[in-house]
């Protein structure tokens, strides 16, 4: 949600103004400001150009096409963050036996498209990533469910042209909600290895009620219907779950509606403290504790701990700290 973290503080979190707030805020105005100047770059989809013929004789490495220079979307004071904004979803991407990372499907939040994941991505590709690939759904979608049977059709196109039976997703806010039902509702856990989610209103949020004049905001309310659909039942479910939530973010209320509770659901919840909404899939710390949630889905122990700027305490469904200065 690219502009509802500005909007003014309710007056139930008044008493908690804090310099660490006003940083966060200011933060958030700043990545909004570089967001705007990158938001025409992101509006269409990335284009699919053929993967030249694998010479197994030379080692493999993953084809980028040309790409321009795009602004930090955090603005002056992050420049030696600057990235590219690079397409890298190929047809039949020529992949290495034994590859041990699936795809990463990035998937943006509610009037937002792929640009909000230029840093994000060139941090997956640099620290080993093979196949990052960004979606974008249309900003008048109106319905969750329809928008998870998209992104269905969308995920199977991804695993055949990069051989590939599974990926992982990092959904941000209502695109972490889409792949969540997409895996729990329509039978996605046998494609979607890892779901993590950032700043996602897994409980619905009360936030900006002037905004319910939009059908899928009112999905995202707490008791809508897709939110009770998602509390039903889910035996089975496949997909492993990492929620980022933030204690300052401004489009949960309340915050730990963006953490994720289900019995049935093999979740974990991670707390980032120190940075809002909008700075969830921006801010290089989180970038890390992505990386590590990802990492520890192909461990062969599974879900040990993480180290590092996330620190796992195995004691779920309570929250993991990671601390954001």
């Amino acid at each position: 949600m690219p502009i509802l973290p500005i909007l003014p503080i309710s007056p139930n979190r008044l008493p908690g103004i804090s310099l660490a707030l006003l940083k966060a805020t200011a933060l958030e105005a700043a990545i909004l400001a570089g967001h705007v100047l990158l938001y025409p770059v992101g509006i269409a989809q990335e284009r699919l150009t053929a993967a030249p013929a694998h010479d197994p004789a030379k080692p493999l490495t993953p084809t980028h096409p040309a790409s321009a220079s795009v602004p930090n979307p955090a603005g002056p004071a992050a420049a030696d963050a600057t990235a590219t904004a690079e397409a890298t979803a190929t047809p039949r991407l020529p992949t290495p036996p034994g590859l041990p990372h699936p795809p990463v499907v990035l998937l943006h939040g509610f009037i937002d498209n792929r640009s909000v994941f230029v840093l994000l991505r060139r941090n997956l590709t640099q620290h080993g990533r093979e196949h990052v690939i960004s979606l974008n759904y249309s900003p008048l979608t109106c319905d969750i469910r329809t928008a998870a049977e998209l992104l269905g059709r969308h995920l199977t196109e991804i695993c055949d042209r990069t051989n590939s039976e599974h990926v992982d997703i990092v959904g941000h806010s209502l695109g972490g909600l889409i792949a969540r039902y997409y895996a729990q509702r329509l039978g996605g856990d046998h494609r979607i290895r890892t779901l993590v989610t950032l700043g996602t209103p897994h409980s619905g949020t009360r936030v900006a009620p002037l905004a319910n004049a939009h059908p899928i905001v009112r999905q995202m309310r707490p008791g809508s219907p897709v939110i009770e659909e998602l509390a039903r039942p889910a035996p089975g479910c496949r997909t492993q779950f990492v929620s980022f939530w933030s204690d300052l973010d401004q489009v949960m209320d309340p915050l730990e509606s963006a953490c994720l509770h289900h019995p049935d659901l093999n979740a974990q919840n991670v707390q980032v403290t120190g940075i809002g909404h909008l700075a969830l899939p921006v801010h290089p710390a989180v970038a890390t504790g992505i990386r590590q949630a990802l990492d520890e889905a192909a461990a062969p122990h599974g879900n040990a701990p993480a180290t590092g700027a996330a620190r796992a305490t195995a004691q779920r469904p309570h929250p993991d700290d990671l601390t954001v200065a």
